[in-house]
């Protein structure tokens, strides 16, 4: 990547902007009836990340995807600034297309500050060696290198896999955890799916999000994501996620509810 040519990641944030309102031009066309939902995730904490100082970094983010974003049509990032701290800074962004809401955020963001640095050892779910390229059935994942596990077949890509953008991506906190926010939503919703259901039956959408960024991410490197399923109840599927890097270090934590109506 040249200093002149932005990332993928950083033209998604390309923003027309009026005031506290971000304006992003949507792809015209893609493999589902709805926009992909990290797509949307990740534009609305770039949104959200424009409106606080450059020394206040994404902490986390909680939304809702209220209904399914379509292709070809602007989306609207309207950003509440709910509080600036000395610390931390709350937003709130609503994304709307055509006037009606499709996804609820809210976002917070924090100056570092020196404090104890402890994780919960690491779960291995592949090994890096074991695992094997693919390329899932998902324009969204173009971006990106994954390797899986070699009993992973189907379409999609089934998490623990290891993951990685095929372009540098910019030295910028902010793009970075858009990165991520994107990345992380590959994933929770092939494990929320009832045990042993196959992942072609049925009708499945993302219903809630939520990323704790926990230490600096470099996208370009290799990364492992584990994702656990929680329950399944309501035909609703409830996962947590981990996202580490090569050393085991613990860089963000997600979590996801998926509605799956088979």
């Amino acid at each position: 990547m040249s200093s002149t040519a932005p990332s993928w990641i950083a033209q998604l944030l390309d923003f027309a902007r009026d005031g506290d309102t971000f304006i992003a031009p949507q792809p015209t066309e893609g493999p589902g009836r709805s926009l992909f939902g990290g797509l949307i995730a990740a534009q609305a904490l770039g949104a959200a990340g424009r409106t606080v100082e450059p020394d206040k970094l994404p902490q986390s983010l909680h939304l809702y995807f209220v209904r399914g974003g379509q292709y070809g049509i602007d989306v609207e990032f309207h950003v509440e600034r709910t509080r600036d701290g000395r610390s931390f800074d709350t937003r709130r962004v609503t994304a709307k297309q055509e006037g009606k809401t499709i996804l609820e955020m809210i976002a917070s963001f924090h100056v570092p500050e020196p404090g104890a640095d402890w994780q919960r050892p690491e779960v291995l779910g592949v090994e890096f060696d074991v695992a094997v390229p693919k390329e899932p059935s998902l324009t969204a994942a173009d971006f990106f290198d994954i390797r899986v596990r070699p009993d992973d077949v189907g379409a999609f890509a089934v998490p623990p896999f290891w993951i990685r953008t095929k372009d540098e991506i910019e030295d910028d906190a902010l793009i970075r955890a858009c990165t991520l926010t994107f990345m992380s939503d590959f994933g929770p919703v092939p494990v929320a799916r009832p045990d042993g259901t196959d992942l072609r039956q049925g009708f499945a959408a993302s219903l809630d999000h939520a990323v704790w960024f926990h230490r600096p991410f470099v996208p370009r490197d290799w990364h492992r994501y584990e994702v656990t399923r929680l329950n399944n109840t309501d035909s609703r599927g409830l996962v947590t996620g981990a996202l580490y890097d090569t050393g085991g270090v613990l860089i963000a934590s997600t979590s996801q509810e998926a509605l799956w109506r088979l």
